[in-house]
């Protein structure tokens, strides 16, 4: 009896193993992005000779264009992924991350952090990627879980980061850059030692599709089929959503609450503590016992209540316990991605991954103008309604909710979605467990 349970214990590993491996290189690329976010600005600044006004003008430049890049890019290297596999553009886009802090760790202006940022930008692609490969490797029972612990390790890198850059700011702003740099490199060599291909040869395309790598022809896949094409709006929406703690959290807490700077710190934290708690423990329990869709829905329904009550919080202590039901909107993004896997393709994973991403881009854009117009209207003079960006964040995921389709299919799909490049039935992906 002991002897099968250790065999069967090595089977399992064997089989979460690859799952683990992209898991452990997206924590550490994570961890790099986080370390640099709070040091760029200040850099930024001290390139420019301390000019704060222009300084933050620069920022947002360089906000917009990594956001466009990843608009632009990420198709691209979606469909390199579908047709050559997914480890090559995982490792080089983590080597180019690595090469990529360390220019802007010797920028000596900012044209060449604009430079540093716009690779940046087209090396970012390792998520979408990644996200590509655990579908490969996932059945489609076990995806959304998977996706769960993926972004656990996003949430992990974003909230560690941010606190170590701080600290190694503190003695100069460009040594977070070094740390990133020397950060992605690790993860290169790690998966480059232990992380193999996760999509079989009969699986990749036979050539490039350039029509499909770009954004236009990435979005033509997204509305191939009605149910993909309404999971994929309900994925843009709830990114444009998200960008509501970017763009208001903080300064909402310092106007309503009065709050300290360390106050917003350790609230931001228990936002991101909370989002990693719900995607590696609540997800995997939620999904086997109510399924993707259900969690779907609870995870739309529960984001919203979080935003109202944000919003309506008379007092900072209310606000904070409108954290826990809002974190659980975590349970909607994993769920519509692996729905999503099971539209299309083997061989168009990673066009679907490249697209999403290019949504994302979009929404990265769209986002923060939204929600900081909707938070000043609600502060000035004339319309005085403390929570309007919070009510409006709850708006946008009553509309997911509408959108998301009744019919939303937990199998893997029989037939080809209609206006697919041909119409050939679907293959199914790998059974090894996550």
């Amino acid at each position: 009896m002991e002897r099968w349970r250790r065999m069967h214990w090595t089977r399992e590993l064997l089989q979460t193993g690859p799952v683990r491996f992209v898991v452990c290189t997206i924590g550490l690329e994570m961890l790099a992005f986080g370390m640099v976010a709070p040091a760029l600005p200040q850099l930024v600044s001290k390139l420019l000779g301390d000019e704060i006004a222009l300084a933050s003008w620069y920022v947002g430049v360089l906000v917009i264009i990594w956001a466009a890049m990843q608009f632009a890019v990420s198709p691209i290297l979606g469909a390199v992924s579908d047709r050559f596999g997914r480890r090559p553009v995982i490792l080089l886009s983590t080597l180019g991350l690595s090469l990529d802090h360390a220019v802007m760790a010797l920028a000596p202006n900012v044209e060449t952090l604009i430079v540093g940022r716009t690779i940046s930008g087209v090396t970012s692609a390792t998520l979408p990627t990644a996200y590509a490969y655990i579908t490969d490797v996932s059945s489609p029972g076990d995806r959304g879980k998977a996706f769960g612990w993926l972004g656990a390790a996003f949430g992990t890198g974003m909230i560690v980061g941010p606190s170590l850059g701080g600290a190694l700011a503190a003695f100069d702003p460009r040594l977070p850059f070094w740390a990133a740099a020397v950060l992605c490199f690790v993860a290169f060599l790690y998966g480059l030692s232990v992380l193999p291909e996760s999509l079989a040869p009969e699986k990749r395309t036979a050539g490039m599709k350039w029509r499909a790598a770009n954004p236009l022809g990435a979005m033509k896949l997204l509305s191939a089929d009605r149910e993909l094409r309404r999971l994929a709006v309900v994925d843009f929406l709830c990114r444009i959503t998200h960008e509501v703690y970017r763009a208001v959290f903080v300064l909402y807490v310092l106007w309503r609450y009065s709050w300290s700077e360390t106050g917003v710190g350790l609230a931001l934290a228990s936002v991101g503590v909370m989002s990693i708690l719900v995607s590696g423990f609540v997800i995997p329990p939620a999904i086997r016992r109510l399924g993707e869709r259900r969690c779907l829905m609870l995870g739309l329904v529960a984001g919203a209540l979080g935003f109202v009550l944000f919003g309506a919080a008379p007092v900072d202590w209310l606000f904070l316990v409108a954290i826990v039901p809002n974190s659980l909107w975590g349970l909607s993004g994993a769920t519509a991605r692996s729905l999503m896997t099971r539209r299309v393709r083997p061989t168009e994973q990673g066009q679907l991954q490249g697209a999403l991403a290019s949504v994302g881009g979009i929404a990265m854009m769209i986002g923060p103008i939204v929600f900081s117009t909707a938070f000043a209207l609600s502060v000035g003079p004339v319309y005085m309604v403390p929570g309007t960006a919070w009510y409006l964040a709850a708006i946008f995921l009553l509309v997911c909710m509408l959108l998301t389709p009744r019919s939303a299919s937990e199998h893997a799909v029989a037939t080809a979605p209609k206006g697919a490049a041909d119409q050939t039935p679907f293959e199914t992906t790998s059974d090894a467990s996550v």
